[in-house]
């Protein structure tokens, strides 16, 4: 999959594209995603899913937003779902108030579209002026088809990002799965750490996730770890582990039965339950003795 994150677009083939944050690439998401695959497939057309980075709730009033996804995250899971091209299209203030028609001539000319898919909701351009009527108006005349796909409804609710992001907050990971239809992960290379864990005989892999990603409170978490093609039961702290005196904040996974050198390497962990807050204990030892009881635990919750 090509991933473009530049303003200077101009594709040679037609294309078929669906527009929006996809910040959670939930099934809403994927319904989106799932339709220009069948337009593409159906008029020979290129299929691209066209994002934004940083969000754009990021220049509105919502300092500190975080995202379900990083963007890394993101291009790996719209890849799996078999889309040509990704563009993470830069956002400005100046983008932010571009005018809506503005922005439609931009993805009808520059991006040869010709057929666009949006959620019934999607609005655009400066004070989200700009909507699905004003894009089939304009779609009309330049020839290019423009469909309105309806929301995805779990129990009469909507599917959204709000609220996968509240079910994240609330560690609630089983109703996370179901509106992501996936797992809620985390995705990166094992950086080195203060191998405390080694040396209590836990060897922990670390990972750092972008600030702007959204991370569930500190804990303890049961978890499983994808390396090297293997999926392996595991457990993760999120936290600053106060027993040994750490400041800053980290994502720390005991994988059960894997012994290799992961420096370096690519781990994918996915959550599946929450088994304990994050404590600061009397000794290492005390420590020692709560890790074995987690992992214990794990066990039963597998």
């Amino acid at each position: 999959m090509k991933v473009v994150k530049n303003k200077n677009i101009d594709e040679s083939r037609y294309t078929a594209i669906t527009l929006g944050n996809f910040d959670g690439i939930h099934l809403g998401h994927r319904k989106l995603i799932s339709s220009i695959k069948q337009y593409a497939e159906k008029y020979s057309l290129k299929s691209i899913v066209f994002s934004f980075f940083p969000h754009p709730k990021t220049f509105f009033n919502s300092e500190g937003f975080q995202t379900i996804f990083s963007c890394y995250e993101k291009e790996r899971i719209i890849e799996e779902l078999g889309i040509d091209e990704l563009v993470q299209f830069p956002f400005t203030k100046d983008f932010a108030n571009k005018e809506p028609e503005d922005f439609a001539d931009f993805i009808f000319n520059n991006l040869k579209c010709k057929v666009l898919v949006v959620g019934e909701d999607y609005c655009f351009g400066k004070n989200r002026k700009g909507d699905f009527n004003l894009l089939k108006e304009i779609g009309d005349r330049k020839g290019a088809e423009v469909i309105k796909i309806l929301s995805v409804m779990d129990n009469g609710i909507r599917v959204s990002s709000t609220r996968i992001r509240r079910c994240i907050e609330e560690r609630n990971f089983i109703e996370t799965q179901r509106l992501l239809g996936s797992p809620y992960f985390i995705l990166g290379k094992v950086t080195e750490g203060r191998k405390i864990g080694r040396k209590i005989d836990f060897p922990t892999a670390n990972i750092v996730a972008p600030d702007y990603k959204l991370l569930p409170d500190d804990g303890v978490y049961l978890t499983k770890t994808i390396y090297n093609g293997n999926i392996y039961k595991s457990i993760t702290n999120i936290g600053k582990n106060p027993t040994v005196g750490g400041k800053k904040k980290t994502v720390e996974t005991y994988i059960i039965g894997l012994s290799a050198d992961l420096y370096g390497k690519e781990i994918k962990v996915l959550f599946y339950g929450f088994i304990r807050n994050e404590q600061k204990f009397v000794s290492v030892d005390e420590l020692k003795n709560q890790i074995s009881k987690d992992i214990e635990c794990a066990f039963k919750m597998f």
